[in-house]
């Protein structure tokens, strides 16, 4: 009598399913926490610029940055990194500056994809989702 070593088709079967069914609970969590990620990133970097535009009123007696390069071209800078017109971790980035004040914008690429909402963050800190 011969025996056969190896694992019948039956039980091969069960094991793709199993590994399908832990799949399915693990990938939509996994994309949830990335784009919870992506949002937290945004209001840190809106946060980082605010402070940043802050700052700069407060050595300039009072007057904001009229540019990005007022932030990244000081010595030493107030912020090290231009997110102005880019776009990084699914966030595209607006920065509109004026001796008055500033407003910066950030919105998803593609919302529910890369991030939940539009950020927004003007003269003052505060920050609106």
């Amino acid at each position: 009598m011969k025996k056969n070593k190896g694992f019948t088709l039956v039980e091969i079967m069960i094991v793709v399913a199993i590994i399908a069914l832990l799949a399915a609970i693990a990938i939509p969590n996994l994309l949830r926490a990335k784009i919870s990620a992506n949002d937290a990133l945004a209001k840190g970097q809106l946060r980082a610029l605010s402070t940043a535009s802050e700052t700069f009123a407060t050595t300039s007696n009072g007057n904001y940055p009229t540019a990005i390069t007022d932030l990244t071209g000081a010595t030493p800078p107030f912020i090290s990194k231009n997110p102005c017109g880019a776009t990084l971790s699914g966030f595209t980035y607006t920065c509109t500056f004026a001796a008055g004040g500033y407003s910066i914008v950030a919105a998803p690429v593609t919302a529910g994809t890369s991030g939940t909402t539009t950020f927004t963050i003007a003269t003052g800190g505060v920050l609106t989702p």
